[in-house]
């Protein structure tokens, strides 16, 4: 089979290789799309220690050839999309039966945008920070594929105002038809809020940005750190100082998640699924690519330049 190789070098290559066969738990997809993340970003740069060569590639659609042992067998020809520890930009991929999901008659490019953002993005909303009726939500990131669905999962939720923080004017522009009430360029956040407290701040990109949030937040406020797209350094907060406004400082790690409640996990992402089949949430994919383009995609999330959801087409 054809797959994309990581090399110890840096380099991406396309490879023939043996496909692989399911073990207990398992099933084979033969991929048709695979999502690109922000973790191929981090792979590539060694933030993710990965043996090399590596086949990268941590979503993907396809149909289910094969199955281990423990699954029914029935499965077999299912539509699905998946999430996964590796190997995804491949022609066949495992992945665990648990985080396989049957997508009916969605179009297996629209599933292949659903990836490990859909479940994160619910779960941002709905379970770390719990957003209540009423309640203002902001959303850093706001125009990528993470920020996009949190904001519908949030108005969904009942939140009563919604504001996005973005880096350019063109990503604010693209991230204003997803229903944020107010879009903030980053060198505006926290200055053009004034007084505005929110309830809940949604924060990937750490460093000093996380520091103005937690400043920012209102009485008994939450900030779910899910991300540490500026920096790594770390971000000391007081307890003392948190427990007298009543403030959370709250972290959401999908990838940990799916080793340690897998179900937890495959609960959410199944929610997600349902909202953007019954036309509830929009997937918006906004650039595909082919096998020999992973590299330019790559780059091109690393940079900031992309916006909404790639995809990598395999099949």
């Amino acid at each position: 089979m054809k797959a994309v190789v990581l090399d110890a070098d840096d380099h991406y290559r396309v490879a023939e290789l043996d496909e692989p066969a399911p073990g207990p738990g398992q099933v084979a997809i033969r991929v048709a799309y695979a999502g690109i993340q922000w973790g191929d970003t981090m792979v590539r740069d060694g933030h993710l220690a990965v043996p090399r060569p590596f086949v990268p590639g941590f979503e993907a659609s396809g149909h289910i050839v094969a199955v281990g042992a423990g699954i029914d067998a029935r499965r077999v020809g299912e539509a699905v999309t998946a999430l996964t520890t590796s190997g995804a930009y491949a022609e066949v991929v495992l992945a665990p039966a648990t985080l396989t999901f049957g997508i009916g008659s969605m179009p297996l490019r629209t599933a292949a945008g659903l990836g490990w953002g859909a479940p994160t993005a619910y779960d941002l909303i709905n379970t770390a920070a719990n957003v209540r009726p009423g309640e203002s939500v902001l959303i850093h990131a706001a125009a990528g594929s993470v920020g996009t669905l949190a904001a519908q999962f949030a108005r969904l939720a009942g939140a009563g105002r919604i504001v996005g923080v973005v880096s350019t004017a063109d990503r604010a522009d693209y991230a204003a038809q997803f229903g944020y009430d107010q879009l903030l360029l980053r060198e505006e956040f926290p200055a053009q809020l004034g007084e505005e407290k929110p309830d809940v701040i949604l924060d990937p990109v750490g460093g000093s940005t996380r520091t103005a949030g937690l400043d920012q937040l209102a009485a008994h406020g939450r900030l779910v750190a899910y991300g540490n797209l500026a920096t790594y350094e770390p971000v000391l907060a007081n307890a003392n100082d948190l427990l007298m406004h009543g403030k959370s400082l709250l972290t959401y790690n999908s990838n940990l998640l799916s080793q340690t409640h897998p179900e937890r996990l495959a609960d959410s992402a199944c929610r997600a699924l349902d909202l953007v089949a019954d036309g509830k949430v929009r997937m918006d994919i906004t650039t595909e690519y082919t096998l020999g383009d992973l590299a330019t995609a790559v780059q091109r999330l690393a940079e900031g330049t992309t916006h909404g959801k790639s995809i990598l087409r395999v099949a």
